[in-house]
């Protein structure tokens, strides 16, 4: 697991996925990063610990500012990963699963509405995602080498070919 240290959510999600790392049979090694440059140096590490896979973090560094970075070193390193925004398999890489941004970005204007309509911010109700997207980059899984069954496609969103 690829983690940006500075992100304050980032020891909530490393537990939680070390948490349910026995159920899968999986062991979790987390690497961090902070900046751009240590996002190389934990790429190279990923031969030292044998990774198979790896999920990367929500994160706003991993999604936009160096989201092409992380896309080129997973193929130069050969390593599946999955991240948390569709944008990012559609830019090359392998798989996402996340929450939809559009649908986030859509109830914070009804809740923008709704606080300039006089009602006040404390009294409305904390919302989670309901809506969330999983895409595969089946041309990424071919550069990998990899073959993505096809019941595994049926259950995607959106499949790019």
């Amino acid at each position: 697991m690829l983690v940006n240290p500075t992100n304050p959510n980032s020891e909530t999600d490393t537990k939680a996925v070390e948490a349910a790392a026995p159920a899968t049979g999986l062991q979790i090694v987390v690497l961090k990063a902070s900046n751009g440059g240590e996002i190389g140096k934990a790429f190279d590490a990923l031969g030292q610990y044998k990774v198979d896979a790896v999920l990367v973090g929500a994160d706003p560094l991993f999604d936009n500012s160096e989201r092409d970075q992380l896309i080129v070193l997973a193929a130069r390193h050969a390593v599946p990963a999955i991240y948390d925004w569709r944008d990012v398999a559609v830019a090359g890489g392998l798989v996402s699963y996340g929450s939809n941004l559009a649908e986030g970005y859509r109830l914070a204007g009804i809740y923008t509405g709704r606080i300039l309509k006089g009602e006040k911010p404390a009294d409305l109700p904390v919302q989670q995602p309901a809506k969330f997207e999983f895409v595969i980059n089946l041309k990424t899984a071919k550069a990998l080498g990899l073959t993505i069954s096809n019941q595994m496609q049926l259950r995607a969103d959106e499949v790019i070919e």
